[in-house]
């Protein structure tokens, strides 16, 4: 079965569809996602913090007229909590209530325990019932290893089973976005299963072009200046080198203050807004904001 839309005919009205959505794509991404797309693969987006690539999956599940569906991965997820659970307060009562009337086979009451009516759908099964969303894996190297394997047959076969039911195989595959900000590596197993796409921070063109869309409001003069200080701060090779959502950020409190250019008092004291570590904020007090005074 086919996601795509009639309209999306190539990569190029992708990215068109993109950009209505404010999300500026180059061809490169575009191509990815619309090959995704097609092929019916997941797409793995690996990158910094802050480059877009949740964004992405936002803007594709705008652009293609879909559900979002987000599962945020962290340290210690399990499946019950990305695929599903059980209602157990609900089954207690649903319990008592047989007891109260008069049901007291041993089996019957099991089965009635696991009707479908007491099932928690996490985000993966959602994704697996709703036709054709968009599911969200985000910060995939956050989870542990055995996370990622049960992840390979939902990847794969776009279903899940569960022992009390069966197993449920989506009617229409949902598009999978995952995202890493390579805390670590991701096994190449899951990678075997994904289109590739390294996102990597916008260049100054594509940066001006994000603020511009983003913040009207700002002069032209201020998101040009910010753009060249952050495409800067980049170089330094910070703990945190700032994302577009920081760039977006300062050009925000920058402009809230008043700010037409990106003058070095303005600027120091709103660092905060694009640098979150001290050990940055002081090194680029003596570099770049250095400059800008001189």
């Amino acid at each position: 079965m086919d996601l795509v839309s009639p309209e999306v005919i190539d990569p190029a009205t992708l990215r068109a569809g993109l950009d209505a959505h404010d999300y500026l794509a180059d061809d490169g991404l575009a191509t990815a996602a619309y090959l995704a797309l097609r092929m019916h693969r997941p797409l793995f987006l690996e990158g910094d913090a802050g480059v877009g690539k949740t964004s992405l999956a936002a803007a594709l599940a705008a652009t293609l007229n879909r559900r979002l569906i987000r599962l945020q991965c962290y340290e210690g997820i399990d499946v019950s909590q990305a695929l599903y659970d059980w209602d157990f307060p609900r089954q207690i009562l649903h319990l008592r209530a047989a007891e109260a009337g008069g049901i007291s086979d041993p089996q019957d009451l099991e089965r009635s325990l696991y009707d479908r009516r007491f099932l928690l759908a996490r985000p993966i099964l959602q994704a697996i019932e709703e036709p054709g969303c968009v599911l969200l894996i985000d910060e995939i190297d956050r989870a542990d290893d055995e996370f990622e394997a049960f992840l390979l047959e939902v990847l794969a076969e776009h279903s899940v089973t569960i022992p009390e039911i069966g197993t449920i195989v989506a009617e229409e595959p949902p598009l999978v976005v995952l995202t890493s900000n390579r805390t670590r590596e991701v096994h190449d197993a899951l990678k075997r299963r994904c289109l590739y796409h390294w996102l990597a921070h916008p260049r100054f063109e594509q940066e001006v072009a994000i603020l511009r869309r983003r913040l009207p409001e700002a002069s032209e003069q201020l998101t040009s200046e910010v753009a060249a200080a952050v495409a800067r701060m980049r170089e330094l090779d910070l703990l945190k080198p700032p994302g577009v959502a920081e760039s977006l950020d300062w050009t925000h409190a920058l402009h809230l203050l008043g700010a037409r250019t990106l003058d070095p008092e303005r600027a120091a004291i709103t660092l905060g807004a694009v640098l979150k570590y001290a050990e940055d904020a002081s090194r680029i007090r003596e570099t770049v904001l250095a400059q800008l005074a001189g």
